[in-house]
């Protein structure tokens, strides 16, 4: 089988949910992420408030649920590592944000465990990203039942042109429509805060 063969079979693996394909995801990219994190934790007292491991959390339930929603086009690993180093970027800058726009006194804040367990409580628990299987069912749970349709048919391996072929419209409105669904669901899910999303 050809290294591109085996990546696509990867990406349908994680699309469909396969807990193999998860813990092999984060195995390979995790160090990748959180390196990435690291590197651009600009403010070293938002170092005080959350680590690389609660972005790195983030950016993987981000990644997952989108995946399984059929959002990304990846045919080659360097997309994948496009894209996590992406959503690891926007995942940091949007974790910045909130600090700012809490106005936090960052000393005081990094010695309050409250104030960092509620840090912590906003990014999903390693079990929540690796099993997925909960995150998964809430995600599809909110979705409308066209949405779900089209979340299975790219599932399943549908072009956004065959997809637009069976339920009518044009392939790029089918691919906005459930890049909309993802953005919304995803801030219900308190995955991410607002429209820019994770990648």
């Amino acid at each position: 089988m050809s290294e591109q063969a085996s990546f696509s079979e990867f990406v349908h693996r994680i699309r469909a949910g396969d807990e193999q394909a998860a813990a092999e995801l984060v195995r390979q990219y995790e160090s990748l992420i959180r390196r990435e994190i690291r590197l651009h934790m600009e403010d070293r007292r938002l170092s005080r408030l959350f680590d690389s491991m609660d972005v790195c959390q983030s950016v993987l339930a981000s990644f997952f649920v989108r995946a399984a929603a059929g959002q990304y086009d990846l045919e080659r690993p360097e997309q994948m590592v496009k894209l996590l180093v992406t959503m690891a970027r926007n995942k940091l800058v949007s974790q910045a944000r909130r600090q700012s726009r809490q106005r936090r006194d960052h000393r005081r804040a990094a010695e309050s465990s409250t104030a960092l367990e509620r840090i912590a409580d906003d990014t999903p628990s390693p079990s929540r990203v690796l099993a997925g299987k909960e995150l998964l069912k809430q995600f599809r749970e909110r979705l409308s039942d066209e949405e779900r349709q089209l979340a299975d048919l790219r599932g399943q391996g549908s072009s956004w042109a065959e997809i637009a072929g069976k339920l009518g419209g044009t392939a790029q409105a089918r691919r906005m429509q459930l890049a909309r669904a993802a953005d919304r669901v995803a801030r219900e899910l308190g995955l991410e805060e607002g429209p820019e999303g994770g990648g």
